[in-house]
């Protein structure tokens, strides 16, 4: 895998295809890459403490290698 943590890349397909974004993470054993921003996802949180209110937090989730290219 050639794309590594820190490396800028551009996304080739899927809903933010286009946008250019930074890699936070690389699993190379899953093929699969973690992009600041990119392929978000919106998760429900419960309240840690009584008296909190559950919230929801938009999360990145990894995104194939296969579907980014390295930005110049």
């Amino acid at each position: 895998m050639k794309i590594k943590k820190g490396d800028l890349v551009k996304i080739l397909s899927g809903d933010d295809k286009g946008k250019t974004a930074k890699v936070l993470k690389a699993f190379p054993a899953l093929n699969k890459v973690l992009v600041e921003g990119i392929n978000t996802i919106k998760r429900h949180q419960r309240p840690t403490r009584e008296g909190q209110k559950g919230q929801i937090v938009e999360r990145p989730m990894p995104v194939n290698v296969s579907n980014v290219a390295l930005a110049k």
